[in-house]
């Protein structure tokens, strides 16, 4: 079994097991650009620790011997405890949402810190990929897509609605609503979780998650989350200092229907490249490309200055001179990505066809083929 603290190999890892439709939301964009906010749950103006700790419900069993040590674990490291929960900043309050809207304990939107430690990015030897740690097939059936250019297993957006899915659904089809044996699920496997119960049962136990016999790693999935759950709820009781988090997602969805570079997309944000490279994980190129990645996530305070500066109009006369010679007329304040946009061309397209080097470069006059002819 892994280290608990590992971000870069997470574990336990999940398995083939799990079968879910992936609900990821849909969204017709206007004619070049929508942007959207997730309809989520309106929280109060309060940190995310105070909305998590409202949705808690396995808190009366952290009495669990199995649950006390692990609680002892992690008190043992409070520094790891910090670091982990510092990582999870710009997820945690939108996966706390997501997990409120649909009625679920709040303990399972603290599953990352227990599969990859709430790092996007992690890998394990095994193939498992990203905050919830899902294997490439298990991906493919929960639809989450996967080329050269995007990887939805990474997406945090995606991966979290197909997570929770899996999640909602096997507690429903094999565990009568049962959450902790949906769970074991998560981690085993169905077939491993209901061989156990069976055998559970035929000792004259109820077979609840309590009661199995399951390979290591998965006895010790659900005291793991109740116990940090335990710490979250009192850290100053076990001597961990919880950073400060806001209630409110830390992000908002652009939906794009014409390629994009990051570094582009970050200039008109008025933000940094980094910045939105860590906040789309999935994006496996420097650019957002529309047939494989619908959405760009933005800081939430940067997304109306992006919409505002994608969907500018240009003037009449530059787009009349567009439109008679294949030429694009660049104007003050003009981008490649917004010409790119508005003649229905990809960026990088339109950079080889001109020789540009420099996106940045661009200056008011210059002439710009739309065609590449």
């Amino acid at each position: 079994m892994a280290s608990a603290w590992t971000s870069s190999q997470a574990a336990p890892l999940p398995t083939d097991g799990r079968y879910a439709t992936d609900s990821f939301a849909s969204v017709a964009p206007h004619q070049h650009l929508t942007s959207h906010f997730w309809d989520a749950l309106e929280l109060e103006p309060q940190d995310v620790w105070t909305n998590l700790r409202s949705d808690f419900r396995w808190q009366d069993q952290a009495l669990n011997a199995r649950v006390q040590e692990w609680i002892e674990y992690y008190q043992s490291s409070p520094e790891n405890v910090a670091e982990i929960t510092e990582r999870a900043r710009p997820w945690l309050a939108w996966i706390t949402q997501q997990v409120e809207a649909r009625g679920l304990p709040g303990e399972i939107a603290l599953i990352p810190f227990v599969e990859s430690s709430f790092d996007p990015k992690a890998r394990s030897h095994f193939g498992a990929a990203g905050l919830w740690q899902i294997m490439p097939r298990t991906g493919d059936a929960l639809g989450l897509k996967r080329n050269g250019s995007w990887d939805g297993r990474v997406d945090v957006v995606s991966s979290t609605r197909a997570a929770l899915d899996y999640i909602e659904m096997q507690a429903d089809e094999w565990y009568d609503g049962d959450l902790l044996l949906s769970l074991a699920a998560y981690n085993a496997g169905a077939g491993t979780v209901n061989n156990a119960r069976r055998a559970a049962q035929s000792r004259g136990l109820a077979g609840e998650y309590w009661d199995l016999n399951l390979p290591g790693e998965t006895m010790a999935y659900v005291p793991k989350l109740i116990a940090i759950s335990r710490i979250i709820s009192d850290p100053e009781q076990y001597g961990v200092a919880l950073p400060d988090i806001s209630g409110s997602a830390a992000f908002a969805r652009i939906t794009l229907d014409s390629p994009i570079s990051l570094t582009e997309a970050a200039n008109l944000a008025g933000v940094t490249t980094r910045e939105l490279t860590e906040l789309n994980p999935g994006v496996k190129s420097s650019t957002v490309d529309p047939r494989h990645a619908r959405q760009l996530l933005v800081p939430a305070s940067s997304a109306d200055t992006l919409r505002a500066q994608l969907t500018a109009p240009l003037s009449g006369d530059t787009q009349l001179a567009s439109n008679d010679s294949g030429m694009h007329i660049v104007e003050q304040g003009d981008t490649l990505s917004r010409i790119a946009m508005l003649h229905s061309v990809s960026t990088n397209d339109l950079a080889r066809w001109n020789g540009i080097d420099d996106p940045q470069a661009l200056r008011p006059g210059q002439r710009l083929t739309i065609s590449g002819s």
